[in-house]
């Protein structure tokens, strides 16, 4: 028996992987069910990455394949180690029913969006059982068109909508059903990725993925996992595992993407997708409201009181300044002077001190006077901060950027472009004057237009060096407006079957490759834009304190709201989360407040 001696001579992770491979698909899928649900404890992650992913055929195989291996039913064995709507949606998708049908009902669409959207959000409790209906027997076709409508009437993706309404492992269940209905290449990506990722490796999941894919969609799961976290799966294989273990699962993988520069279609499908949900409109809200009983002079004599002898109330501080708008403030501010003669703004700075003052301070500015300041400081003294020009720049609307260089000159004397343009170079230098004239169009996509655009971006034959890719690309990005950028995207993905993004990494390097992105980022989706710039600011050792500040600062009347869903959707984790176990004293008191709850 060769699958007994292949045990026999091999040991550990290594042997795992070799004896997995020497299995049928099915019987290998009835193994790793097998295992999940024997002796104490469920490993309900296995249960729901298999029964998800699968196709009608594949679930039927493996259900005759548990049959035959262990002379018992699957069905009644889930049954008797899983509860409530968890299980009823397990035993729906054993049935291995969902419709195949690709003629969509439109009518049809409409109405499962609208029973989705009144079994959760519009009532009182959750409809489970219509969730379980739809998500459980509907085509995938349809679903993804179920999906798109959802959006649009609840403004919200369907996503959000489950883990707000439903909870432990049966939202797990539906999360992974929708993801897989999307693309399940795209979730074999990501539990590879959080298989891997941290300390320590989840090897019985590498395995089971990299096994049951390899003749499956392992090139399209590689080629997405490059475009979602910018590294190949073959460098995270090689860098996590080791011996020969690490080298079968290299060949399984079959090749390094960071090397080969290849774009698959279901990356592209990908993108395209991420594209037309980004074109959604999609209601920002900030997490600061005005104060309803607002009174400025009110607020004054608190913020004085709070000053005044010995100490200083920082809790008394936080809760006026991080509770009212900035046009509030800004009548505090006034209030604060007829009332005492006094700066409230000196007052504040000689009170406090490190990071709250920095966050207070802040606060108490105007939108334009705060970009104002972080902008000049990037310039000035010794080196540039250019992150902070390409976050601040490739972000603002036109009105906005031009509030922002009146508020520069009013502060400095000098112009916001002149400084831009003596403290940079070459094309980055021209990126960052083009989008500081506040220029850009405002108007609808013209699809004409934007093929020839998407045309333009996509060149790379033409030798003129007064038509450069970079000056294209500049002509194009930092003028177009953004329901036509978004149309330029999705031409350009038709076009090349790339997404915009990676050609410009692929072909742009430093600052100009920087900025292109950060622009093309903000087109998509600028709240999750802005989430990964807070994830990253907070990840790892270390808390980069200017980045947090200033985001929770300048988006917090806007959409920091919206970028609170982002990051919870993009890192399994709140914001709210996040800062609690990232900071600490009034700093931490005040930045929670001012993001506004625990999602």
């Amino acid at each position: 028996d060769l699958i007994a001696d292949l045990k026999y001579e091999l040991t550990g992770k290594f042997e795992r992987l070799i004896v997995s491979l020497m299995r049928p698909p099915a019987y290998g899928d009835a193994k790793e069910i097998k295992d999940a649900i024997s002796g104490v404890g469920t490993d309900e992650k296995c249960l729901i990455e298999i029964l998800a992913s699968r196709t009608n055929q594949e679930i039927h195989d493996l259900v005759a394949a548990y049959k035959d291996a262990y002379e018992r039913d699957l069905e009644a064995d889930i049954v008797g180690d899983t509860s409530g709507h968890f299980k009823k949606m397990l035993v729906v998708l054993l049935q291995g029913a969902r419709e195949e049908d690709d003629v969509v009902s439109e009518d049809l669409v409409q109405q499962d969006a609208k029973d989705l959207l009144e079994a959760g959000e519009l009532k009182w409790g959750t409809d489970e059982a219509q969730f379980i209906y739809i998500l459980g027997r509907r085509s995938r076709q349809h679903l993804r068109l179920v999906f798109d409508e959802y959006l649009k009437i609840a403004g919200k993706p369907i996503e959000r909508s489950i883990r707000g309404e439903l909870s432990g492992d049966f939202e797990k269940l539906m999360l992974a059903v929708v993801k897989c209905i999307r693309s399940t290449a795209e979730y074999f990506a990501e539990r590879l990725y959080k298989a891997m990722k941290g300390l320590g490796t989840r090897d019985n999941t590498l395995i089971r993925i990299m096994v049951s894919r390899s003749e499956i969609d392992m090139l399209d799961i590689r080629e997405v996992f490059r475009t979602k976290y910018e590294k190949s799966l073959y460098n995270m294989i090689k860098e996590d595992t080791s011996g020969e273990y690490k080298k079968a699962l290299l060949k399984l993988c079959g090749g390094d993407d960071d090397a080969a520069g290849e774009f698959f279609p279901e990356a592209a499908q990908v993108a395209y997708r991420m594209w037309e949900l980004s074109a959604v409109k999609v209601e920002l809200r900030g997490t600061v409201q005005p104060a309803g009983d607002f009174n400025d002079d009110g607020d004054a004599q608190v913020l004085r009181k709070a000053m005044k002898g010995l100490g200083t109330d920082e809790g008394a501080i936080i809760e006026v300044v991080t509770k009212r708008s900035n046009a509030q403030r800004q009548q505090i501010l006034k209030a604060y002077k007829a009332h005492y003669g006094r700066d409230l703004m000196a007052d504040l700075k000689s009170e406090l001190s490190g990071s709250l003052a920095k966050l207070i301070l802040g606060l108490m500015l105007t939108p334009a006077q705060y970009d104002a300041k972080q902008l000049r400081k990037a310039v000035e003294g010794a080196g540039t901060d250019e992150s902070v020009l390409i976050e601040i720049m490739a972000t603002r609307n036109n009105q906005e950027i031009r509030a922002i260089n009146e508020a520069y000159q009013e502060a400095y004397h000098k112009s916001l472009e002149d400084d831009l343009s003596s403290d940079t170079s070459g094309h980055f230098k021209r990126i960052l004057v083009s989008l500081a004239l506040g220029n850009r169009d405002e108007g609808p996509e013209n699809l004409t237009q934007a093929h020839e655009d998407a045309k333009k971006l996509a060149d790379v034959s033409s030798n003129d060096s007064s038509d450069s890719l970079e000056t294209r690309f500049l002509s194009i990005l930092c003028t177009r407006s953004y329901p036509h950028l978004r149309r330029v995207f999705q031409e350009f993905i038709k076009m090349t079957n790339h997404d915009v993004e990676h050609a410009i990494k692929k072909r742009m390097s430093g600052d100009v490759r920087d900025a292109f992105v950060a622009i093309v980022r903000s087109v998509k989706n600028k709240p999750a834009f802005f989430a990964d710039k807070l994830y990253k600011s907070m990840k790892g050792a270390g808390t980069d304190e200017r980045t947090l500040t200033r985001i929770m600062i300048s988006r917090s009347e806007i959409d920091l709201f919206n970028i609170r869903g982002e990051f919870i959707d993009l890192f399994d984790k709140s914001l709210h989360h996040m800062i609690e176990k990232d900071t600490s004293g009034d700093y931490r008191k005040a930045l929670l407040v001012l993001c506004g709850g625990e999602d």
